[in-house]
């Protein structure tokens, strides 16, 4: 099998690119990429000599490059996207551009090209807050961030190439995602990167907001089980089972990190912060997909991950200017 994986130099997008080159021997890999300040090809090094490795620097806007790279693969799998909500706050002219222009850019270009198979790879954030319960993937989309309502755009579009044109395309909608090699910008490897050097870390709010974390492991087995088993124009949720308040999730940082809670500086709340989010991957399920990595065992080993990998994360984080008081 040939894929085409874009996004492939990013968090998510390189942690599948890794497995499938060190688990199977019948997948070629190309990963397609613009290389904004989120992707880093340091996240593909452990795979770079791999000769069923190639790699693309290009834009999902594209046309042209996407109509020169695309023939021959048998499947194109969509992490291409700007995924931070505040940076969507502050201007989400990028979000539309990519997340929605991008991927319809995609779409049409495997359409064009006779691309057997699509996978678009979205998030729960375009449902919106739910109090109780969770989000089936038949629930209204109501995305309350310029970040999320861009991906829900992305969403609709899949959807419409499917009914319109059969493009054979499935949609997959994951919960909150940590790991290795996630930008230093996220929560978790903020956190956990400003602790290793003595600041503080910023908790908006009340720390009350409720979110399901899923290791990008599982992530990623169950993207590729939609890959291999959904059903054309299906969309699927991918949870990971386990809800925190923000709040407890920086007790069990603080806890791993041996700091105290006089690290913690409460600031003000995100502009339209989702209360809680969470989802029913009942759908999913009946497929065969759970979740293997348990929560602790996989805190455990990211917050090992970021105090080994120094060297991965403090270029990124000094060129952003990440951190804390």
């Amino acid at each position: 099998m040939r894929l085409l994986v874009t996004g492939g130099a990013g968090f998510i997008g390189s942690h599948y690119v890794r497995t499938l080159l060190t688990e199977r021997d019948d997948v070629e890999v190309t990963v397609y990429d613009k290389l904004t300040y989120a992707g880093n090809l340091a996240n593909l090094a452990p795979v770079a000599d791999s000769p069923r490795y190639r790699f693309v620097q290009g834009d999902i806007c594209d046309a042209t490059l996407l109509d020169e790279v695309l023939p021959g693969h048998d499947a194109v799998v969509n992490f291409a996207a700007e995924s931070h909500v505040d940076r969507s706050i502050s201007g989400a002219a990028d979000f539309v551009v990519t997340n929605v222009l991008g991927a319809q850019t995609v779409f049409d270009a495997a359409l064009r090209n006779g691309t057997p198979r699509v996978v678009h790879v979205s998030t729960d954030e375009v449902y919106g807050s739910i109090p109780v319960g969770g989000f089936k993937e038949t629930d209204v989309l109501e995305p309350n961030s310029p970040y999320s309502a861009a991906k829900a755009g992305a969403d609709l579009i899949a959807r419409a190439y499917h009914v319109t044109h059969g493009l054979n395309i499935s949609t997959t909608r994951c919960s909150n995602n940590y790991g290795p090699y996630q930008f230093p910008e996220k929560v978790i490897p903020l956190f956990v990167t400003n602790l290793v050097d003595g600041k503080n870390v910023p908790l908006y709010g009340d720390g009350l907001n409720v979110r399901d974390w899923l290791h990008v492991d599982d992530h990623c087995r169950g993207i590729q089980l939609v890959l291999e088993k959904g059903a054309p124009g299906e969309v699927y949720n991918i949870g990971g089972g386990v809800e925190l308040t923000n709040k407890e999730l920086t007790q069990r940082l603080l806890d791993a990190c041996g700091a105290t809670w006089d690290s913690v500086d409460y600031v003000e709340d995100r502009k339209g912060h989702d209360r809680r989010y969470a989802i029913d991957d009942t759908k999913l399920r009946g497929l065969g997909y759970a979740p293997r990595t348990t929560f602790d065992d996989g805190l455990a080993r990211t917050v090992r991950w970021y105090r080994d990998n120094e060297a991965w994360w403090r270029p990124l984080k000094e060129k952003a200017a990440l951190g804390g008081s």
